[in-house]
């Protein structure tokens, strides 16, 4: 540890602060890293508000750093609350430490609050993130109810198994989201990410069920492309020539409101130019595509 990380203004890092400080580098472990944070002594109220002042007022960097390693036991505790997800502890207390430090940025030491409480939010924030972005390949939760689903979810389930129509009802009411939003959690939680190619050592049997095996990419295929194409050449000269057996007034209608590249007529702009009313081009405008529909079927 060099002065310049543990001194500054004429203070002293104390040293279980510059021992965290230093494990939370690659080469200490975990639990080391666990050991000297827990070392660390608590600010009281009146050092944790002198420190942040000096923060927010003079911009000490020093203080800044007094705060966060100080309340890094606290990021391990919220971290351990999710560890049921699968993810490495680490890395959910190295993203918990960012949003520890976002906190800090931010925190306000006049409104009267501890900087436990106001950095709670920013911790799990990080962490929330973080767990979305990893869990599955596929993101599970995208929308606001989806995300506050996917952490409380768990913890609503009384039992092993799927919900009960009650049970979805219950859950729905308690975290204000609709019943199927739910049910569509629940069936999203409950997959698991499959590979689409097969494992280099799988036998026939074993790689059939491998999306690879029964999902077709025909997009090079040049006779499909070749139908593809003549597909919609087939449907334009169709439409081409049921708009030439429509009547002037009803084609013009039909390719100002339907076949028009910048800005369509509407009702009334048609009415006026042709001196008659909103309906009538309604109604000429509905008989004429019945007819293109017509000789586009037959």
């Amino acid at each position: 540890m060099t002065d310049a990380m543990t001194k500054t203004a004429g203070s002293t890092l104390p040293v279980p602060q510059a021992r965290a400080l230093a494990l939370a580098g690659p080469q200490g472990s975990l639990e080391a890293y666990i050991q000297a944070v827990q070392s660390i002594p608590m600010l009281t109220a009146d050092e944790e508000r002198a420190l942040a002042v000096r923060y927010r007022e003079d911009g000490d960097l020093f203080a800044a750093q007094q705060l966060v390693v100080s309340h890094l036991r606290f990021v391990i505790h919220v971290a351990r609350g999710y560890s049921g997800y699968g993810l490495q502890l680490a890395d959910l207390i190295q993203e918990g430490n960012i949003g520890l430090m976002k906190a800090v940025k931010r925190f306000d030491p006049e409104v009267g609050v501890r900087l436990v409480s106001f950095a709670v939010h920013w911790i799990k924030a990080e962490m929330h993130e973080f767990i979305l972005r990893n869990w599955r390949i596929v993101k599970v939760a995208t929308t606001k109810a989806q995300r506050k689903l996917f952490f409380n979810l768990r913890s609503s389930k009384q039992r092993l198994g799927w919900f009960t129509d009650a049970e979805v009802n219950q859950v729905a009411d308690d975290l204000g989201v609709d019943a199927k939003t739910v049910v569509q959690m629940e069936q999203r939680m409950s997959g698991h990410d499959v590979s689409f190619d097969p494992a280099p050592n799988a036998d026939d049997d074993e790689s059939w069920g491998s999306p690879a095996s029964y999902l077709r990419d025909d997009s090079g295929d040049p006779a499909l492309a070749y139908e593809h194409e003549n597909t919609d050449e087939v449907a334009h000269d169709r439409l081409s020539y049921a708009l030439q057996n429509l009547d002037d007034r009803s084609r013009a209608i039909i390719s100002r409101r339907w076949l028009a590249d910048d800005s369509k007529s509407t009702l009334q702009e048609l009415a006026d130019e042709y001196g008659i009313s909103a309906e009538r081009v309604r109604q000429l405008e509905k008989q004429a595509m019945t007819k293109l529909r017509g000789w586009l079927e037959a």
